[in-house]
């Protein structure tokens, strides 16, 4: 398990420490995790799932990595950055989380989404 995902519950953790993110909400979102999981046979790496408010998922890159691409709106890019700090919310992988959940969950193979793969993913869905 990583360092950065609590032993229960949630907790928020600073995107650009142990990860950057890539935000996407509602039906895009989904749309864009499920052309992602079946692309890489459900070997995505992490993808965080909200339950309330605008349903976003977010798509958890290696630290760094999320300014190496235009991402086309409504993606939003989530790092460390001179314009403000931003969290995300990261559920334990087990228990009660509500209302947060995995859609994919971080694995030793996989611990963080393809850049790469997620931005043409993106593109793809947006068109």
């Amino acid at each position: 398990m990583p360092s950065w995902v609590p032993a229960t519950g949630h907790a928020l953790r600073h995107a650009g420490v142990h990860f950057d993110a890539v935000r996407i909400g509602g039906f895009l979102g989904e749309d864009v995790a499920y052309r992602l999981m079946e692309f890489t046979d459900f070997q995505a790496g992490p993808i965080v799932r909200e339950a309330t408010g605008e349903k976003n998922l977010y798509f958890l890159l290696p630290p760094g990595s999320a300014a190496a691409h235009a991402w086309p709106a409504p993606a939003r890019a989530l790092s460390r950055s001179g314009r403000g700090l931003a969290f995300v919310g990261i559920p334990a992988l087990h228990g009660s989380t509500w209302p947060l959940d995995w859609r994919s969950r971080p694995t030793a193979e996989d611990p963080f989404v393809e850049p790469d793969l997620l931005h043409k993913m993106v593109i793809d869905a947006v068109r």
